[in-house]
């Protein structure tokens, strides 16, 4: 078993290094699916270019993401340009090994929570109860998932710096479940100051420790880490970039959402179409949908807060203004985690089928909208929809997939109303 892992991600850099050096690599970097103006390598290279001559960066529109990143990417450029393709490769590796690590540790909370609840349990849920061989199955799978994800390999071929964002989210992950406030909330901080949306996990963070040692510093830690290391990069971006005009050029460009390039999200398409005089409630309405889902998501899985963060980074991944491919990889790859759920999916076959067709439809449609002239906006713009869609329902099934495992437990799998049998139903 040891060994197969090892061979698994062995693999999983060998497709990453061999898709990096064949002529395709540049055609992938290109993909809107995949780099956006907020984690296109390119753009990182045009900053540090511009910086090293002593131009102001953020003063134009080319450069949008940290004023850290910015010296971390120069410093990598000069030292390590050769190996940075192995250094995309390996981040991406790391973060498989964080996700699994994860998983292993979901999997024993698991455990230990069916043993202190079975007493609760109907006497014909036996079938449901899980066992430490079906959930191991799910570490493996969790690394398999984000190492051979299409999602997740591209974008790791095209360099965005969405895999140092998803390592980064790794792991807070790890931190969270392995219970380590302190370095969870300066990891959030860290993965907040990136692009604002993360801030979100917080909430499923602050929820877990709570619950975990049930005493006030479960609380406070992870906050005033989070507020502390959130303080403290403020002050190194501002003493790096000179000012505080990087707040505009990234956190306002993230919310703003000025650059309405072509995209898998929602917004370029609806703020094209959109009279100026409404765009700020517009935009106030979109940005809120990304975090909107908090509070009720915390109130009805407060006892899973790691389902919980899984599904907000998954909403996130929807409705931020610049989402791209590397995102969904992220989310994706968690799903063998509930495995034990998905007998109680009944949306997969569409689901799937929909992924399958939008991730071939989405380039076709853009190729026949720019270069061939023979489609419009609104080809492209119905295929990344169908794929928000598919996203959302892939979600919400998982998430009453839990529910009705959860009402299966404590009353059988055998209801009747009036002698007719029922079903639950989502309503």
């Amino acid at each position: 078993m040891i060994s197969g892992v090892w061979l698994m991600y062995l693999l999983g850099a060998g497709v990453r290094l061999w898709l990096m050096s064949t002529s395709g690599a540049e055609y992938i970097s290109k993909r809107v699916e995949l780099s956006t103006p907020l984690n296109s390598w390119k753009r990182v290279e045009e900053g540090v270019f511009l910086h090293s001559q002593g131009i102001p960066v953020y003063s134009g529109g080319v450069f949008h993401e940290t004023p850290l990143c910015l010296f971390v990417s120069g410093f990598l450029m000069r030292s390590w340009q050769d190996y940075l393709p192995l250094l995309f490769v390996t981040c991406d590796l790391l973060t498989a090994a964080l996700l699994s690590t994860v998983a292993a540790s979901y999997s024993k909370q698991l455990l230990l929570t069916q043993k202190n609840s079975v007493k609760q349990y109907s006497s014909d849920a036996s079938s449901l109860l899980l066992t430490s061989s079906s959930l191991w199955s799910g570490v493996v799978y969790v690394a398999a998932a984000y190492l051979f994800c299409p999602y997740t390999i591209a974008s790791c071929v095209a360099q965005t710096t969405t895999v140092f964002a998803n390592l980064v989210l790794a792991a807070a992950f790890t931190s969270m479940v392995k219970g380590y406030p302190l370095l969870f909330g300066g990891l959030v901080a860290l993965a907040t100051y990136q692009s604002i949306y993360p801030v979100c996990l917080m909430v499923p963070g602050i929820i877990h420790f709570t619950y975990k040692s049930n005493s006030t510093s479960s609380l406070m830690k992870p906050l005033m880490s989070f507020i502390v290391s959130l303080g403290l990069l403020m002050v190194i971006s501002a003493e790096i970039s000179g000012g505080w005009e990087f707040l505009e050029a990234t956190y306002g460009f993230i919310l703003a959402a000025p650059d309405l390039t072509p995209n898998i999200g929602l917004f370029w398409y609806f703020f094209t179409e959109m009279f100026e005089h409404f765009r700020l409630f517009f935009l106030a309405t979109f940005q809120i949908n990304a975090f909107v889902y908090v509070l009720p998501l915390s109130i009805r899985l407060r006892h899973d807060p790691v389902l919980l963060a899984a599904a907000l980074i998954a909403f996130t991944a929807v409705f931020r203004s610049y989402p791209a491919l590397g995102d969904v990889g992220l989310y994706m790859a968690l799903l063998p985690m509930w495995k034990h759920l998905y007998p109680f999916m009944r949306q997969t076959f569409i689901v799937g089928c929909m992924f399958v067709a939008t991730s071939v439809l989405g380039p076709i449609m853009y190729n026949l909208w720019i270069f061939n002239g023979s489609a419009n906006a609104n080809f492209y713009f119905a295929v990344t929809l169908a794929f928000n869609t598919a996203q959302i329902f892939l979600v919400t099934d998982l998430l009453f997939a839990h529910v009705k495992r959860e009402y299966h437990l404590i009353h059988g799998s055998k209801m009747e109303v009036d002698g007719v049998p029922a079903r639950l139903t989502l309503q």
